[in-house]
């Protein structure tokens, strides 16, 4: 069975119901053979990371930057996980890699700053990206809802045997 990892900040009602969609879709009924794994951003650990085989992030975007948790998430399995460093200690090109995941971003009045920073650290890991980036601004409806779950059941059925 190949395995899902789910890993996400959701502080509120509105990212929350991101997330429980992201997971609702991943785990939907015509999809087998992935058992989907949920962590809290920071409770998440290396070994999570290791022994899946595609990964779901979820972050709110704060003062133009992903959530402190998911930074927090990404220094502490980053070298563990295979990320790459440069020279100069910065992070480094991961060369891509076979593993896929996949993004949604939450913010209340933009986005892009959250996004770049989540795929600069995640670009120096053998990662691919298999899915456009789920940008929410705002409230959160049926329409941001339908796209998480999605998002979610994309990512599951990119892994399924």
């Amino acid at each position: 069975m190949t395995r899902l990892l789910v890993v996400h900040h959701s502080p509120t009602p509105s990212v929350q119901s991101l997330t429980d969609a992201v997971v609702a879709g991943a785990n939907d009924d015509a999809i087998e053979g992935v058992e989907v794994v949920v962590r809290r951003a920071l409770e998440a650990n290396a070994a999570d990371v290791l022994a899946a085989d595609a990964y779901l992030l979820g972050t709110t975007a704060n003062f133009g930057y992903m959530s402190g948790a998911l930074k927090h998430f990404f220094d502490t399995i980053f070298l563990e996980a295979g990320g790459a460093l440069s020279d100069d200690g910065s992070a480094g090109t991961g060369g891509g890699g076979k593993s896929p995941f996949g993004l949604w971003v939450h913010g209340r009045y933009d986005t892009t700053g959250a996004t770049r920073s989540v795929l600069s650290i995640v670009g120096a890991l053998p990662w691919t990206q298999s899915a456009e980036v789920l940008e929410v601004l705002g409230d959160v409806g049926q329409a941001e809802r339908d796209a998480a779950y999605d998002l979610g059941g994309t990512l599951a059925a990119l892994v399924a045997p």
